[in-house]
């Protein structure tokens, strides 16, 4: 399998599909590089080279015990990007991704980056407090721990249903779509699960969206039932310079697997791509 060794030792799994100019897709939680496979085939069949990992703990990287925090995964990119000498690159996040592209610009600069997508992203912050009443509460994060500790194959079925907003009557999902998640989900480490939910959850991003000198775009559902639109995409475009913002009307937190949506963010993409 084709693998990129860390600075410390782990073994970073990724995809890398096509030739030209490189596309790097950074996954969410409780997601792996799998996730991308739709638009991993949209750029390389349009003359992009798509890449996309594993995050340590997840799938078919090292199954590690610590590490999960934004300085680490941003690293590992580093590590990724390096191994790989790649230059030019658009880095297309979802998520907790979103933090991991940001958190990477924050530590390494965009010396190798031409531009971002952030899609669905916890950036700046996902917590709730004072001076983000939009975010998701404490008690919200503390309840998805507990789900994971106390059987978290089922949990995993729980929350592919808010994932996608599955019990909405015009919802395109399929049984095959949350499969998908749950078998996802089951190949993160549990301690990952759990130590994910803390660091997507509590940390802050906006020292590092200030670094942002490059195009991006921000992709957002205004149906996602796991990371507030008001709390995340529309403050980060009022940090990131230049930043462009687009929603998509009704659709969940994974609108990238789910027909529909999917298609429309894969030709938003090579739009974004194109210029």
């Amino acid at each position: 399998m084709p693998v990129c060794t860390t600075r410390d030792g782990i073994e970073i799994f990724y995809k890398d599909w096509g030739q030209g100019r490189p596309v790097v897709f950074i996954h969410g939680w409780p997601l792996n590089g799998d996730a991308w496979q739709d638009q991993l085939k949209a750029v390389a069949d349009a003359g992009y080279r798509g890449i996309a990992h594993d995050r340590r703990g997840h799938g078919r990287s090292t199954p590690v015990y610590d590490g999960y925090d934004f300085d680490t995964f941003a690293d590992d990119l580093n590590d990724l990007l390096t191994h790989l000498d790649l230059r030019d690159v658009t880095l297309v996040a979802h998520s907790m991704g979103g933090g991991e592209l940001a958190r990477y610009i924050g530590r390494h600069g965009t010396g190798r980056v031409r531009s971002a997508v952030l899609l669905s992203a916890v950036t700046p912050l996902m917590l709730q407090g004072p001076d983000n009443p939009e975010g998701v509460p404490q008690s919200v994060l503390d309840d998805l721990k507990a789900g994971i500790l106390k059987e978290r194959s089922q949990f995993w079925k729980d929350t592919a249903e808010t994932f996608f907003s599955a019990d909405r009557p015009d919802s395109k999902v399929t049984q095959g779509n949350k499969d998908a998640f749950w078998y996802m989900g089951m190949a993160q480490t549990i301690e990952g699960a759990v130590a994910c939910v803390d660091a997507f959850g509590t940390t802050p991003f906006h020292e590092d969206l200030k670094k942002f000198d490059i195009p991006t775009l921000v992709v957002h559902g205004d149906d996602d039932r796991v990371v507030p639109i008001d709390a995340t995409a529309r403050k980060t475009v009022q940090i990131v310079s230049g930043a462009e913002l687009k929603v998509y009307e009704g659709a969940s937190h994974g609108l990238a697997m789910v027909d529909g949506d999917k298609q429309r963010f894969n030709q938003d993409l090579l739009d974004f791509l194109s210029r």
